[in-house]
């Protein structure tokens, strides 16, 4: 059972987010100027190369993490404040989670029933409300979505194997 106490605990500091948000974009750079460079960032006789200033973009945005990098690494040889602490972090992991199946789902089952199954299962667990009403709003809304994109708008979402089976 987790106690009070737990969910002020920090989980990761903010220097340690520093440092993670600059790896990212000093990789982000390097991956804009090697790309740039391969297209050419030099200047030709008839003026600048199509690389040339993406190349220094990500140059700029390099150096630019490359400080960060530095401050958030002298920093967290300090004490540096909880960036977010458990409780919070679990409230965000419960709408994640889902979420990142939600979007596997889509794949496997198409859009209508996976936004249907969501629903229904965000209402039940986190809205606490009864199976029988969270499947019918879940249900009305996967229909709806199906009948106003496919059959009113004329947008095809993408479907999974009942709507194949359904002849969609």
């Amino acid at each position: 059972m987790a106690r009070p106490e737990d969910d002020e605990a920090g989980v990761v500091s903010v220097a340690t987010m520093e440092i993670i948000v600059a790896a990212l974009f000093f990789a982000f750079g390097a991956v804009v100027m090697f790309d740039s460079y391969r297209l050419g960032a030099s200047w030709a006789g008839d003026g600048p190369e199509s690389g040339y200033f993406p190349f220094y973009t990500g140059l700029i945005i390099c150096v630019s993490a490359f400080v960060l990098l530095v401050q958030g690494l002298r920093q967290q040889s300090r004490v540096a404040p909880a960036f977010v602490e458990a409780g919070p972090l679990r409230q965000v992991a419960l709408v994640f989670f889902p979420a990142l199946i939600y979007v596997g789902g889509i794949q496997l089952a198409g859009i209508y029933v996976a936004s249907a199954v969501y629903i229904a299962l965000f209402m039940v667990f986190l809205g606490h409300y009864t199976w029988l009403r969270s499947g019918a709003i879940g249900l009305s809304v996967g229909l709806f979505a199906f009948v106003l994109f496919e059959r009113w708008f004329q947008i095809p979402l993408p479907k999974g194997f009942i709507e194949r089976t359904l002849g969609f």
